[in-house]
């Protein structure tokens, strides 16, 4: 089974939603088969590389509130996160464009440390308060997580993999997915947001069910020789 994850690493409700869809899988019984993707989307394309503008003034800005309403906002997705076991300081968040993020996401899926790439960025930029548009932070960041410092510098310095974010952006258009998190299960359920765990191994349990129906069996012979347990019929 293959699940794909659209998020974006400055949304809060994706870090949540992760941890949600994490709690899910750890129950499902066919866990070790779910491969997991995770997909790049940008809730800002326009966002600078780095701004000293924060989170609050965004806020503020977007839906016609002053500072405190924006950070009392921000105070109710923090107080969520932490009944998911998240540690939020969003007062130190700064608005910022995430494409080289992403890029590091699709680098650190070669080493298989995709997961590992996305969690890092996640608490970088809620908890730790690390400004993701520079490139040398993202260098640390992936060197944690046990890429090569050399090589996500050479990546970031470049373009590559901005085709592969790209795609990722196309195709989220084209299947009408519109805000994040988004989950794809199998290309045939999708799931839109942070939703609680048991929504998501509901789904997980159909889409496996789905993909393996359970063989059925019809009457051929009505006295073909069975075995039930230990006991055989002999006559």
């Amino acid at each position: 089974m293959k699940v794909e994850i659209w998020s974006d690493v400055v949304c809060p409700w994706c870090y949540i939603g992760k941890r949600r869809f994490e709690l899910a899988l750890a129950g499902f019984e066919h866990r070790k088969q779910v491969e997991v993707i995770w997909r790049s989307y940008q809730l800002d394309p326009e966002a600078p590389r780095n701004s000293e503008q924060t989170v609050n003034e965004v806020l503020a800005q977007k839906y016609g509130v002053d500072l405190a309403g924006a950070a009392e906002m921000n105070k109710r997705v923090s107080t969520i996160a932490a009944q998911d076991g998240l540690e939020y300081h969003l007062e130190s968040a700064r608005h910022l464009n995430t494409f080289d993020a992403h890029r590091l996401v699709h680098l650190a899926a070669t080493h298989h440390l995709q997961d590992a790439m996305e969690e890092r960025l996640f608490k970088a930029y809620f908890t730790d308060g690390i400004a993701l548009g520079e490139t040398e932070e993202l260098v640390k960041l992936a060197v944690e997580v046990g890429i090569d410092a050399d090589e996500a510098r050479a990546v970031l310095e470049s373009s590559t993999y901005a085709d592969e974010v790209r795609a990722d952006f196309q195709r989220a258009r084209m299947l009408g997915i519109q805000g994040v998190p988004f989950y794809a299960v199998d290309e045939k359920y999708g799931i839109s947001g942070a939703q609680p765990s048991e929504v998501f191994k509901e789904v997980l349990e159909k889409g496996w069910a789905e993909s393996h129906p359970l063989l059925k069996i019809g009457s051929v012979t009505q006295d073909a020789g069975t075995c039930d347990g230990d006991t055989c019929a002999t006559s």
